[in-house]
Order: structure tokens, then C-alpha cells, then sequence
């Protein structure tokens, strides 16, 4: 009975090793279920192969839980055989429990095989678990990468646009004060050429008004001049004329010298009088 109870003692730790199997493979469904931030990068090709290779997993272990409940009910038929053999000696009873013995050995060869395909498939879920929480976390740093792509691209774009502001309210400043600047500056020359021309045309204006009162005061010289001349020839040409008139001359003037010259005088007064009626051709 002791050997049975060792027996016994062994399916209960391999259901014990095949059934943390079946709990470790729940979390894949838990996994699965808060997965969905991950699905914009190739998240349904990561969970379907995750999927089968747990899968796998469970039926190995299923597998090898049947195997070694196989190999302790063929112990226990082993034992009871051996108790049956030793108190009865029969043949028969050897037999059997020979029998009985091989078929452990069988059932123990299945639990062995059983127990590498589920090690195997418990490491290949392990592997692809893994695999796909780096690939999940790929993804969601990917998320949070383009996530701040876009918020510095709109940052980026606020301060363009605040810096932009800025700097045409620095420029449209600088610039007024350079115009406003250079348009006092030709204020100040216009206004210098301005009263420069303004004192050159006064200076002309009075040059003019001087000149004109010149030209006038000689023109009423001139005109008084004239008035004078032809107011005098036409008092001394009477008596003259009476004169000339009055007195012929003789033979014995005619010879001598000086009465010669008493005759000129009426011809240079006559030219005289010529030369001073010529203020109509100056008009």
C-alpha cells in the first residue's frame, strides 16, 4: 500500500505541472482585450499567431495531463498486479503483473513525450509572448512619437505664426521710424532749397522793381530830354528864319570870308534841328 500511495503521490504533482499551463495561457485573452491602442501597427497578425501558438500550448498540456493520469492508473494497476503475484504465486498473476509493469513503461514514455511537447510549447508561447509585448510596446512608442510629431509640428506653427507677429511689429516699427526719419530729413532740404528759391526769387523781384524804377526814371529823363529839345529849336527857329529871310546876301559878302561863315550857322542849326527829331525812330 505504500508503494501505491507513492504512486499516487506522483499524478498529483504532474497535474499540478500541467496545470499551470492552462492558468498561464488566460493572461493572453486579458492581453488581447487591452490591446486595442496597438491595432493601427499590425495588431490582429500579432494576436492571431500569439493565438495559435497558445493554442498549441493548451493542447500539449491537456495531452500531458492525460499521459501522466495514464502512467498513475498503470501504477496502480502495476502494484495491485504485484500484491496479487506475491500472495498467490501463481503464473498466471506474474504474468500480469509483468504486464502490468511494461504497461507503465508505456504510459511512462507517452507522459515523457508528452511533457517535452509541452515544455516546447510552453517556451514557444513564452518567446512569442515576449515578442509580441516588445512589438506592442514598438507600436505604442511609434503612437506616442507620431503623437509628438503632430504636437510640435502645431507648436512649431503657433510660434511661426507668434514669432512672425513679432517680428513684423519689430520691422513695421523700425521701418516707420527710418521713414519718418528720412522724410524729415527732405522736409528740412525742401525747406532750405524752398526758402533759398523764395529769397533768390524776392532778390530777383526787388533786382526787377529796382531796374524797372531805373529804367523808368531814365525813360522820364529821356522823355524829358526830348520835351526840352523840341520845346527849344522851335522858340530859336523863328527869329533865325526872320533872319535868313531878312538878309540876303551880297556880292561883297559872298567874297569875303566871314560873312561865309555867318552862313554856315543857319545850316548847322537847321542840322541840329535834324538830329534832335529823331526820337520817333528810338520809339
Amino acid at each position: 500500500m505504500a508503494i501505491v500511495a507513492k504512486k499516487r503521490g506522483r499524478p498529483a504533482a504532474a497535474k499540478e505541472a500541467g496545470r499551470p499551463a492552462a492558468k498561464r495561457g488566460r493572461p493572453a485573452a486579458a492581453k488581447k482585450a487591452g490591446r486595442p491602442a496597438v491595432k493601427q501597427v499590425a495588431a490582429p497578425a500579432v494576436d492571431a499567431a500569439l493565438a495559435k501558438i497558445q493554442g498549441v500550448a493548451d493542447k500539449t498540456a491537456a495531452t500531458l495531463v492525460v499521459a501522466t493520469n495514464a502512467v498513475a492508473e498503470a501504477r496502480k494497476k502495476a502494484a495491485a498486479a504485484k500484491a496479487v503475484a506475491a500472495k498467490s504465486k501463481k503464473a498466471v498473476d506474474v504474468r500480469k503483473a509483468a504486464t502490468a509493469t511494461g504497461a507503465v513503461a508505456k504510459a511512462a514514455d507517452k507522459a515523457a513525450t508528452a511533457k517535452v511537447a509541452a515544455v516546447e510549447a510552453k517556451r514557444a508561447l513564452v518567446a512569442a509572448k515576449t515578442l509580441a509585448t516588445a512589438k506592442a510596446a514598438e507600436a505604442a512608442a511609434t503612437a506616442k512619437v507620431e503623437a509628438l510629431k503632430v504636437g510640435l509640428a502645431t507648436k512649431a506653427e503657433a510660434d511661426l505664426a507668434k514669432a512672425s507677429a513679432a517680428f513684423t511689429a519689430r520691422w513695421s516699427k523700425v521701418r516707420t521710424a527710418a521713414n519718418t526719419k528720412q522724410v524729415k530729413a527732405a522736409e528740412k532740404k525742401l525747406a532750405v532749397k524752398v526758402a533759398a528759391a523764395d529769397k533768390k526769387a524776392k532778390a530777383k523781384v526787388k533786382a526787377a522793381e529796382k531796374s524797372a524804377k531805373l529804367k523808368a526814371a531814365v525813360a522820364a529823363k529821356k522823355a524829358a530830354a526830348k520835351a526840352k529839345a523840341k520845346a527849344k529849336p522851335a522858340r530859336k527857329a523863328k527869329p533865325a528864319a526872320k533872319k535868313v529871310v531878312a538878309t540876303k546876301p551880297t556880292p561883297a559878302a559872298k567874297s569875303a570870308g566871314r560873312p561865309k561863315k555867318a552862313a554856315a550857322k543857319p545850316v548847322a542849326a537847321k542840322a541840329g534841328a535834324k538830329r534832335r527829331g529823331r526820337p520817333p525812330k528810338q520809339a
